[in-house]
């Protein structure tokens, strides 16, 4: 509504529930996993490129979230991989100047090389240590927009790490107002800020990273600038804890998802943007532990032929026998999966079959070392593809599926599977929608392939069967409402 206020502005406070109520068990467990695998890489040159490029994202991605510049996915992916370039961006980067982007952007990678530095000097996080983090992130940045005292935008020369002199109250696309912290009030509030944060003790990682990240937008204490120094300030909380840096993709689905989380943390609800940070790290732990077994590959290349036999010898009995929990877990979801696909079939048949001229309803499965369990590779592989991480059917393959089979044929596929190149002790679990179309040949092809999830469902050793079934259940909900809406929006 016009002239109305999405958010009126109040102090700051603490955590409205129990910290350790919102926690994502299964990030501990799989940072432990990583920690494990950690150790063996020490100093290899895969994992110092896998951190550079990680790195670069991060200090595009922050810009790019913000509408500081616009780059095409092609060029950013180029700048990820190759470095940060201008030539890069000389003829697609939108009319911009790409020395000022470049120019931006390493600022941005400056500041993410003070945030280690930080870290091994054990500081302690102040309110000195945030202006500096805004003096670094806008170090070529000159002037922002600002608000007058007759409501018009103006532009204003950018403080660079000074507190806001005016307002910068943000209005919606419906007319309505977010409310910041007021000038005089920003400097009490980032030392309330400072101070709670350092008070925390026990607080699991991905909370305290969501809590400090979503307070400090809400006091908004510069003039521009407050979202890269809030998502540094909750990189910071990460990467002390050996975590990743929090990189938030700007693509529609996953800008989209931040900043709900973001409007429903202003209105007490931290859960949903604990879950996109975690969901960000989950990315990259999965993608880590595929790098693990390459590089360690990598590392041992010159010693191959001498060492085959040793390793064909030792293959099994080097591998812990703790990693099979995985596979163990894998299989009693499988069984949950086909039971929860089993009740949507059969009240599929009884609500809707009465509308259909000899409809199907159905569930099928094949389990590890099946006969079929090598079926939907393809789908499998194009939904890892999509997600962004590598699918490993070798070491585990089974999957469960529930067929539609009304006016056309729909399947959900739901895929248990190995993730990066060696097994160490995590499986995957993926979930698409699919539609099987009749050729004038008569022949059956696959439509397009659709994940269900916006992320995997990571099965991992350490974590208790009981847990991760109640995540899974879950998880599963979830991408059959989304199967069964895109089955329906095809009738």
């Amino acid at each position: 509504m016009p002239g109305s206020i999405s958010y009126n502005w109040e102090p700051i406070n603490d955590y409205e529930v129990e910290p350790k109520s919102l926690a994502k068990p299964e990030l501990l467990t799989l940072s432990e996993i990583w920690e494990e695998q950690r150790q063996a890489l020490q100093d290899s040159e895969g994992l110092q490129a896998f951190n550079e490029r990680l790195r670069r994202e991060w200090a595009i991605e922050t810009g790019l979230i913000e509408r500081i510049y616009t780059l095409d996915r092609g060029v950013t992916q180029m700048l990820i991989e190759r470095g940060i370039d201008a030539s890069y961006l000389s003829d697609r980067g939108g009319g911009q100047d790409p020395d000022r982007v470049v120019a931006i952007i390493r600022d941005h990678e400056d500041a993410m090389e003070g945030l280690f530095s930080f870290i091994k000097r054990d500081s302690t996080l102040s309110p000195g240590y945030i202006k500096e983090l805004h003096a670094q992130l806008t170090r070529h940045q000159d002037t922002t927009t600002a608000v007058d005292s007759l409501g018009r935008s103006v532009e204003v020369p950018l403080l660079r790490g000074a507190y806001k002199t005016q307002a910068n109250n943000p209005t919606r696309p419906n007319g309505s107002m977010q409310q910041y912290a007021p000038p005089e009030h920003v400097a009490t509030e980032i030392e309330n800020l400072v101070e709670l944060h350092t008070s925390h003790s026990g607080v699991p990682t991905e909370v305290e990273a969501a809590w400090l990240h979503h307070r400090f937008t809400q006091i908004h204490p510069f003039q521009d600038g407050n979202g890269r120094v809030a998502r540094c300030l909750a990189t910071l909380v990460f990467i002390r804890a050996g975590y990743f840096p929090l990189v938030i993709r700007d693509t529609f689905q996953e800008r989209g998802r931040y900043l709900d989380a973001l409007e429903k943390a202003d209105r007490g609800h931290l859960e949903p943007l604990v879950a996109v940070f975690a969901a960000s790290q989950k990315r990259f732990f999965v993608q880590a532990l595929g790098l693990s077994g390459q590089v360690l590959r990598e590392t041992l290349a010159e010693q191959v032929v001498s060492a085959t036999r040793d390793r064909l010898v030792k293959r099994e009995t080097d591998r812990p026998a703790e990693w099979e929990k995985a596979k163990a877990t894998a299989r009693e979801l499988q069984l949950v999966a086909a039971r929860r696909l089993q009740e949507i079939a059969d009240r599929l048949l009884s609500e809707t079959g009465s509308f259909f001229r000899d409809p199907r309803y159905f569930v099928d499965n094949e389990a590890e070392g099946g006969t079929r369990d090598h079926y939907f590779r393809r789908q499998i592989i194009e939904t890892a593809r999509q997600l962004d991480y590598y699918a490993n059917t070798t070491e585990y393959r089974a999957w469960t599926r529930l067929v539609v089979k009304t006016v056309s044929q729909a399947e959900i596929l739901i895929s248990f599977h190995g993730t990066g190149r060696e097994f160490r002790g995590v499986l995957a679990v993926s979930a698409c929608f699919f539609r099987r179309e009749e050729t004038e040949a008569g022949r059956s092809e696959i439509a397009d392939v659709t994940p269900l999830s916006q992320e995997i469902f990571q099965i991992n050793y350490r974590e208790y069967q009981q847990d991760v079934e109640s995540r899974f259940r879950t998880w599963l909900e979830e991408v059959l409402v989304k199967g069964l809406g895109l089955w329906r929006a095809g009738l």
